[in-house]
């Protein structure tokens, strides 16, 4: 993210105890420190001193001049040092239209597949940049070529896609917001082609398992694995395949033109896939409506090491509402010693989603509790909840 540059403090005129002496005191400076946003950045000092009556110009010849009286501050500056009344910077997010006009949303899949339904939903008036594969989504993104990602992290039944949990970590994007979509499939066929003509069907693995069940009582019993569902459309429509449906959405048979022989074809009505919105910029956390935040972070070998890490949430009565472990890449085994015999455990990431804002305290304390003994720490964003219907 790039750096948040510091404001500028207006000047205040320091206050002095009135005095029948006509000497004049200069106070000594103060200073106030103010730290752009990002890791490894310099502080930027803004220093200022003043006596009641100001302090004279400094002339040519380098000597000071008589000082020039200072009228009385309006309104003086916060005794407590809560620099919070204090206008932020604007973002990004601040600048964008509530339904996207003019955002470039990249997604994984060809058009039609339902990471695009799934950008249209958070961002209705958007412009959909179709990607190849999910990390090509990623950089274009950072590379500018887009606004926003949005990609899958889960599904209800057919559970999480790790790639995109490794590739959050990959990549320094943070998560802006979620949008939670109803998967409806479809079984889709050239014109002509009936049922009862298919001997394979086409899909993305996920929708394949999905739909595993009705495909059996279909007759169909081979299946193709492809990287999305619309691209399986594409491929049935272009290459005019007569014994091979593809299962993708009512969108894709429409661009594709295709019939649909069959709908709603999950064996599970309630499927439910959750996206995720990304940016190269984070967004303000708020408390006013319900928000959660995903982190990940890693831990040493020891008895209850991951008790001790829920227990930070567990004792502030924050909701954890996920946990997936996944193996540490840079760091795929541990050596440990057992009755002088080494053995060698994976060692994992943790990550997890809180129901809470990082702009609650208890949030903030939960974490730097986390921090003293976790080897690695993350905030991955704090973003709204969506609370829409699926």
């Amino acid at each position: 993210m790039a750096s948040t540059a510091c404001l500028r403090l207006p000047f205040l005129p320091a206050r002095t105890s009135s005095c029948s002496s006509r000497s004049h005191r200069v106070p000594r400076a103060s200073s106030i420190k103010c730290c752009a946003a990002g890791a490894g950045t310099s502080s930027v000092s803004i220093s200022s001193a003043a006596s009641r009556e100001g302090v004279g110009a400094v002339g040519a010849d380098g000597l000071v001049g008589p000082p020039v009286p200072v009228p009385d501050s309006p309104a003086p500056a916060p005794a407590s040092r809560d620099l919070h009344w204090l206008p932020r910077p604007l973002t990004s997010a601040d600048l964008m239209d509530a339904g996207g006009e003019g955002l470039k949303v990249a997604y994984q899949g060809c058009p039609g597949a339902y990471s695009e339904a799934a950008a249209k939903k958070a961002y209705p008036n958007c412009q959909t940049v179709p990607c190849e594969h999910f990390d090509t989504a990623f950089k274009a993104v950072e590379n500018w070529l887009a606004d926003r990602a949005v990609l899958p992290l889960e599904n209800s039944l057919g559970g999480s896609i790790h790639r995109n949990f490794d590739l959050l970590l990959r990549h320094r994007l943070h998560i802006v917001g979620e949008v939670r979509l109803a998967v409806r499939h479809c079984l889709l066929a050239n014109p002509g082609v009936k049922i009862e003509n298919l001997r394979s069907a086409m899909s993305h693995p996920q929708a394949l398992a999905q739909c595993e069940y009705t495909l059996t009582e279909f007759g169909i019993e081979h299946r193709e694995a492809v990287d999305d569902t619309a691209g399986a459309a594409k491929i049935v429509a272009e290459k005019m395949l007569q014994d091979t449906g593809a299962i993708a959405s009512f969108l894709a048979a429409e661009i594709y033109g295709l019939n649909i022989l069959a709908q709603n074809i999950q064996d599970d009505k309630d499927n439910v896939t959750r996206f995720m919105m990304l940016a190269r910029e984070p967004i303000i956390p708020r408390t006013d409506k319900p928000f959660k935040t995903s982190i990940v972070f890693s831990l040493e070998e020891g008895p209850g090491q991951l008790f001790k890490a829920l227990g930070v949430f567990a004792l502030r009565e924050i909701n954890l509402t996920k946990i997936e472990s996944r193996p540490h890449k840079k760091r795929p085994l541990r050596t440990a010693d057992n009755n002088s015999t080494p053995l060698k455990h994976f060692d994992y990431l943790f990550y997890m989603d809180l129901e809470a804002s990082m702009a609650d305290p208890k949030t903030q304390n939960a974490l730097g509790n986390l921090k003293e003994f976790a080897t690695f720490l993350r905030v991955l964003g704090s973003y709204p909840t969506d609370v829409s219907e699926a």
